[in-house]
Parts: C-alpha cells; structure tokens; sequence
C-alpha cells in the first residue's frame, strides 16, 4: 500500500458580506446642507464644489468667547488666516470681533484689504521681510518676534525711527504630551527665553510687552494648554524680576482640535476632541491660579482657526467611475505552506500559481472614483473625512475605497468608507474639511473648484469662483524664442512621388 504524500491542514477564512449586507448598518445621508438641497447646489455651480455655513461659523466663535470670557476678564480671539484666507470666510469672523493674525506679509496685505487696522494685526512666523516688518511697525501691528535676526532687525528699525518699538516674544515649550515645536521661537525651558528678554531691554530700544507661545496643532490633550501657559506666567514674573519687564499680555496661540478624525484615533471625535470650556479651564484657571494676587491679570489673546472653521466646510463631490478593487489575504499566502516550499517567499509562488486563480484567499472590494483629489483635500494625509451620499438609499453599507481624480496612486481620500453601492453620477459630501484645504489646495492636474457660502438666510453666495486656464497660466512669461512653436510633425525621411 502507497502511504498518501502529507499535505499540510489550512485554514480559510469565510466572508458572510452576502449574508448579511446590514452588518455595517445604513449610511447616514447629507441631502442637504443649511436647509439648501445638493442637488440645487451642483446644478448652479458644479461638481466638485467646497460650500461653506456661515451660520456655523458664527455659532462657533460666539461658543468660543462665551466659554472663555465667562471665566476671564481681558481676552480677544484672532482668526488665523492660514487656516482658511478665502475673503468671506475672514471677514465673518473679523464682524463678529476678531482681529487677524497672520504669518507672512502675503496674510498681512489681504488683512489690511479686508480692512483690518494695522494695531489690529498680530504679526507671527519664521520669516517677515524687511518690507513687512516695516509696514507692520509703522501701522502699530503686534510684532512676535521669533529669532536674534529678527531682533536685530527690529532693533535697528528702531534707531532708524529714533523711538521705541513694542513686541512680543514668541517662546516654545516643552508640555510633555508631544514633541516639541522648537522651530518657534526661543525655549523657555532652559533660560534661553529669558536670557533674550534680558538682552533685548539692556541694549536695543525695544520693549517686550508680551509672551506667545503655540503649543502645537490638533491638541486633544487640554493639559497641553495648562502646563504652557504656567510656564508662561513663571517666564513673565522672571522677567520682571530680571528687569525685563513688565510683562502686559499673554498670547497662547492656536490649535485647538475640530471634530476632524485623525487616523487610527479610537474614539470618534464628539468623545476624543474637548470642548471650548475644557481648553478655557485649562488656560484660564491656570493663568489665575499662577499670576501674584492682587495684580490686574494680563491681557489674553487666542490665535483660533481649525476649530472654528473646520465643521463649517463641505465638499460636495460626484462619483466618475465604480470599480472593484482586489484584496488579498496574507493569512492565505501563509497557509500555503506545504504547497510549494518552506519560506513565505516560496509559498508566495505556490500562492499565486494556484490559489490566485481559484480564488481562495482573495476578497473584492468597492472602490469609487470621485471628480476631487488630494490636490484638493491635502489634510486627508492626516485626517479621515466622513463620507456621505447625497441622496436616500435603502442598502446597506459595505467597505469602500474611495479614490480622488488625479492620475496618482497616493490619491486615496479614504482607504476604507462605510458606503453603499454608489453608481457614476451619484453625489456624496465631505466633512468635516473647512481647515486648510482652501489655502493648501493647489492647480495639479485639475483645477480648483468653486466655492460658495450658504448665508443664514439660505441664500447661496458665490466667493471663489471656478478657476479656469487664464488663471493657471496667469503669471507664466514665454521666451521670444519660444513664442512662436511649429507644431507641424518632423519629417519621416521618405518622399512622396
């Protein structure tokens, strides 16, 4: 008798996705956004298309200051331009009492369009020109200077005026809850801060009147905000006592999270993110806890942007394309040992000469082309926006790919969305992306789309409109040799009798 050849036992696991297509429940819809119809939206304007709720963006500060003028006597928010600097969008927060704040000479020139007075201005980041330092001193702007070269530069503006020039000092710090932005300014851990602080008053003719720190971007932890602003109040009573000071305001920068969802983050965002009387207890029990009783508190300004504007923006966007997309499971390569050989790279071989072709261990998935991109949506190397069709459907969701429109195998909006089976033409929408994706979208391979704002009165407004090839090629100059191309195909060699 001829003993059987041994074959090793596998393991395959069974898919119930046909059984039971409800597992993943039914995929809420967005048929609406500020009580105006998608479908009235595309029709006007096009697809893809960023609208925005004016009305949200109102609740939002307003939410804000009430949380942190409730607990504190002296503060005043500042909308940070990099966030979001579409015109409209910034003007609504400046009606609403925000000043600007901005961090190139480029933000300061459309704050002073959209008339915001210099003393209204807060004049951040690495590198101002020396054209803008000097337009920003004489209009009073708040200057938070940021390295020695910027001193010194300030310092001989100040000669130059023969009279004193008031800043900030942009400090960084060390919370312990993430790596620390020591791009910013100068530390405040190991006397650096100080020592400048120090300098400046003996030998320039500047006076620091305040303190900026921006801790970091999407903090989640409101603690963040609680050890900075203590190290803040200890930094301005050294000063004084140095005779650095007085110390008049404090500035504790920005980053507050939205309900954006970072990747891999666990809990959804209404637990994960706090609110804004979390991020007020911290920086304002703090603030009060430390400062000498009995002394007027300093002056408090936020620096504001995600976390006003992000749940206020929307992409509406059209499927182009359906496809399946093929998922292999490594757990079946694995278990192919025994089928061709010891080693995963051998069994790998084995794999894919004959389980591939029966199908075992290989799984589809949906996948969808929308008309947008990353090119558009650059904060989803970050965040994972929620996904939502346009219109009412009674099947049930399913994993799907979601990709973006550029001939890019990086353009994945979302890996994997709870959708259900969507068709070429039908709309879905985005949120939360109002943060950053206007002012870091850019023309590749497509271009920007419109932009529109739903005001309280549902009434649509346009405030950026559809770029086109003009506005692309704009700023473009072609050589004099080159402006007049034959574009007629090279000779081939042969002639014709």
């Amino acid at each position: 008798m001829n003993p059987q050849p041994y074959v090793a036992p596998t393991i395959r696991r069974v898919s119930q996705a046909s059984a039971n297509p409800q597992r993943l429940g039914r995929a809420p819809v967005m048929e609406a956004i500020d009580g105006v119809a998608v479908t009235r939206l595309l029709e006007t304007h096009g697809s893809p298309l960023f609208v925005f709720s004016e009305s949200q963006l109102r609740e939002k500060i307003r939410a804000a200051r009430a949380a942190f003028e409730s607990v504190y006597p002296h503060v005043t928010f500042a909308w940070s331009y990099k966030t979001n600097y579409l015109n409209a969008i910034c003007r609504v927060f400046h009606q609403e009492g925000s000043m600007a704040e901005v961090v190139s000479g480029f933000e300061y020139e459309k704050a002073r369009i959209n008339g915001v007075a210099g003393s209204r201005i807060i004049f951040n980041g690495p590198w101002k020109t020396p054209g803008a330092l000097r337009r920003a001193v004489a209009e009073g702007a708040l200057i938070q200077v940021d390295n020695r070269d910027e001193i010194l530069a300030l310092a001989r503006l100040a000669e130059e005026r023969n009279g004193p020039i008031e800043v900030g000092i942009r400090v960084h710090v060390d919370t312990g809850t993430h790596a620390v932005w020591s791009k910013f300014g100068f530390n405040a851990d190991d006397g650096e801060a100080l020592r400048m602080m120090a300098w400046v008053k003996a030998h320039t003719r500047l006076i620091i009147r305040g303190i900026h720190c921006h801790v970091g971007t999407f903090m989640l932890d409101a603690g963040a905000y609680a050890i900075a602003a203590k190290a803040l109040v200890e930094l301005a009573m050294a000063a004084e006592a140095a005779g650095a000071g007085p110390v008049e305001y404090l500035d504790l920068g920005g980053g507050f999270a939205s309900h954006a969802r970072l990747h891999g983050q666990y809990l959804p965002p209404e637990q994960a993110t706090p609110g804004f009387k979390d991020y007020a207890q911290a920086i304002c029990g703090t603030i009060k806890q430390h400062w000498p009783a009995g002394r007027k508190l300093p002056h408090l300004y936020l620096e504001t942007g995600r976390a006003l504007v992000d749940e206020a923006g929307y992409l509406v966007s059209s499927v182009v394309a359906v496809k399946q997309r093929r998922m292999h499971d490594a757990k079946a390569v694995f278990a192919a040992y025994g089928k061709g050989g010891t080693t995963p790279a051998a069994a790998l071989g084995a794999y894919g000469k004959g389980d591939v072709a029966n199908g075992q261990g290989v799984n589809r998935r949906n996948a969808v082309v929308l008309d947008a991109g990353i090119h558009i949506l650059y904060t989803t190397a970050w965040y994972q926006p929620s996904i939502y069709p346009a219109a009412m459907t009674t099947a049930g969701v399913q994993p799907t790919t979601v990709y973006g429109c550029l001939c890019m195998n990086i353009d994945v909006i979302r890996e994997e969305a709870p959708l259900p089976d969507l068709k070429a033409g039908d709309a879905v929408v985005m949120h939360p992306v109002g943060a950053y994706n206007i002012t870091q979208s850019m023309q590749f391979i497509a271009y920007r789309p419109a932009v529109v704002m739903i005001d309280p009165e549902r009434r649509v407004h346009l405030i950026r409109r559809r770029e086109t090839l003009e506005d692309v090629q704009g700023p473009e100059v072609v050589p004099e040799h080159l402006a007049h191309s034959n574009n007629a195909p090279a000779a081939s060699g042969r002639h014709e009798s």
